[in-house]
């Protein structure tokens, strides 16, 4: 046992010799080796010695390099731990992040497809449900009108009382409208009456009372109608809504008092329409001067075979009683329905005749081979009424001002 060991000893013992040769300066380093090697009595003397030379050796190394050398060194491979750990880290979130392309990107792209069917699907079905709900949500909230009718048999005469209007929608810029109510009877529509109108508001109060004669026989055959319009001096008055009450629904023995909504105008009304026209009037009281501009008109009725007209107008300046006391003309517009005219017309009135005056502006289609024909007409003056009556009395409060504004042609008789 003893030989077996001793020639282990013996063979092993160059080996390290050798490989310790290969260390520069290691010739006495092979001496001590050798000798510890030869006097050693056991494998754990030989590894034990081998560490306390190599421990030797690297203090020797670690006392020859600067300490700056050691923390450069340091510095160099903590860096590259931490190159090392970054790359590691990109690696692992790069697969992660086509990972997620791949099984859970597919995943969300089927889900997010699968929602838009689904909300396709369910907006179709909304649409078909909104088609079917959209008739009654489609109306227009255009305010209500309260008014009372109170009918006397003995006279024949239905009065009717204009109290107020509530929640009209804004017709202007600003959100709010110059309401009035026109009030007039079907199917003749021969007298109409006009509430003043209440500037900048929605929830306007009239009390005012008109009467129309009706004898009661007939009565039950007529359609009382209310509508209410947004004043506009310059431009046309715009409808807001309207109420009728057939009178064979009224109880004629009892004084009627109610609320009603506002609906929109019955479009029969817009293919009556004539035109309108617009003009200023001005008055000079100390030269008793009456001066009317015809401006322009638009939209007036065909009234040509082509579709067009060939319109003029004629202003007659008339007493109370009806007897003309001097007309004029302004050229005649060839082929239009839009005609402009921009001309200016005088007429002498005293002060003291102002009151007892009226104006008559008439719109003809000019005929070369005919009869001209009358498209529409309106009469101002103090004895007029509506939007007539509101004009004339502008100019009479601002003399020396021209005040302009629109008016709705009126069928009439030839005058």
């Amino acid at each position: 046992m003893s030989r077996v060991y001793q020639s282990l000893v013996k063979r092993d013992a160059p080996d390290v010799t050798t490989t310790t040769t290969s260390l520069p300066d290691a010739e006495a380093s092979n001496t001590t080796l050798a000798a510890a090697v030869s006097t050693t009595e056991g494998p754990t003397n030989i590894i034990d010695k081998a560490e306390e030379i190599a421990k030797e050796k690297i203090n020797e190394i670690y006392s020859k390099l600067p300490e700056w050398a050691w923390i450069a060194i340091a510095a160099g491979v903590g860096l590259i731990l931490l190159l090392i750990l970054y790359c590691c880290c990109k690696r692992c979130c790069c697969k992660k992040g086509k990972g997620g392309k791949g099984e859970r990107g597919k995943l969300m792209k089927g889900a997010m497809d699968m929602t838009a069917i689904n909300s396709f699907g369910d907006k179709a079905e909304d649409g078909v449900e909104e088609e079917e709900e959209k008739e009654p949500e489609e109306e227009e909230k255009l305010g209500k009108l309260q008014f009372s009718l109170d009918y006397d048999f003995t006279g024949n005469t239905l009065a009717v009382k204009v109290l107020q209007a509530a929640d009209l929608p804004g017709m202007d810029m600003s959100g709010t409208s110059d309401p009035y109510v026109k009030v007039y009877m079907l199917p003749d529509k021969k007298k109409k009456h006009e509430t003043k109108v209440h500037r900048k508001t929605l929830n306007p109060v009239f009390n005012e009372t008109f009467n129309f004669k009706a004898q009661y026989n007939e009565i039950g055959e007529k359609t009382l109608v209310f509508a209410i319009y947004d004043f506009d001096r310059f431009s046309r008055h715009d409808i807001i809504g309207e109420v009728r009450v057939p009178m064979n629904s009224v109880d004629l023995g009892t004084v009627t008092e109610e609320w009603r909504d506002l609906v929109s105008a019955d479009n029969d009304a817009e293919k009556e329409k004539l035109g309108d026209i617009c003009f200023s009037l001005r008055y000079v009281p100390t030269a008793g001067k009456l001066t009317v501009v015809i401006l322009e008109a638009k939209n007036l009725k065909k009234m040509d075979v082509g579709g067009l007209s060939d319109p003029y107008v004629k202003i007659t300046l008339m007493q109370a009683g009806g007897k003309r006391l001097k007309k004029k003309k302004t050229t005649i517009k060839k082929n239009t329905l839009n005609p402009y005219f921009n001309e200016s017309f005088s007429f002498e009135v005293p002060f003291e005749q102002i009151q007892k005056v009226q104006v008559a502006v008439q719109v003809y289609d000019y005929d070369a081979l005919g009869k001209n024909d009358l498209i529409g007409r309106l009469v101002l003056g103090c004895n007029a009424s509506g939007t007539e009556l509101r004009h004339w009395s502008d100019m009479l409060a601002s003399p020396r001002r021209p005040i302009a504004q629109w008016h709705t042609l009126q069928p009439g008789e030839d005058g």
